[in-house]
Order: structure tokens, then sequence, then C-alpha cells
């Protein structure tokens, strides 16, 4: 299938297709005339890729691991026995991320609760009036 058909049938942009390419996650056949030829299992590896993005992986990451993927219903198995260590790494990294990020919200919280009562209510009405 070319690249307009595997677009259509995953909901995902024909530059962010090509994007997957460079970045090794996709890896279509190319014809005499320069198009790209996906195959069937294409659908399924855009699904994979995109599950694991939305699960935090950035795609250089996801170029190791994706080979040691199937699914399995909704769900993706791992099939390498050192990628379990990987996943867990990542999984460690982005508890971080989620540790740093309640940190900040923290230190904005105190910032915010000391604001004056006058500023507060300005604050609060011109939000009021955005959202």
């Amino acid at each position: 299938m070319r690249i307009g058909e595997l677009s259509r049938r995953t909901g995902v942009h024909e530059r962010l297709l090509r994007y997957y390419e460079e970045q090794y996650l996709l890896h279509p056949v190319r014809r005499p005339s320069g198009y790209r030829e996906y195959e069937e299992a294409d659908v399924a590896v855009v699904r994979r890729i995109r599950a694991l993005l939305a699960a935090g992986l950035n795609t250089a990451t996801i170029a190791t691991i994706l080979p040691c993927l199937r699914e399995d219903g909704e769900r993706l198995v791992p099939t390498c026995s050192d990628l379990l260590g990987d996943l867990l790494a990542e999984r460690a990294r982005i508890t971080q991320a989620i540790t740093d990020l309640q940190s900040s919200r923290g230190a904005l919280d105190a910032v915010i609760a000391a604001a004056p009562a006058e500023v507060a209510a300005r604050a609060a009405r011109a939000h009021a009036e955005i959202g």
C-alpha cells in the first residue's frame, strides 16, 4: 500500500509516517518510481509506535525495543529477555519526571498562595473572563 493509504488506515499524517521512516521505525520498500510501498503489517507497527509514544518513550528508544514487541489483543508483550530492563529504566525516568513536575507545581502553589488577597481577586476575575 502507498503512504496515503497507510495514513488513512492509521490516522497518522503522511509527514509523520516519513518521520518514522527517518527514525528507522518503518521500513517501506522503495519502488523504482521512488514511491514508498508499505506492507499490511505496517498498520500494526504504526499502532505500536503510537502506543509507545503515548507511554512517554522517545523514537530512539522505540527503535531499539520495537523488534522485541508483539501484540496480544490490545496489549504489547515483550519478547526479548533484555527488554524488561530497558522498560523498567524508562519507567524510572518517567517516574522521576513526574516527581520533578510535582515539585515544580508545589513551588508554584507556594508562590500563588503568597499573593495578597487583592492580587488574587484580580487574577481570579481575569481568569474567569478568559476561561
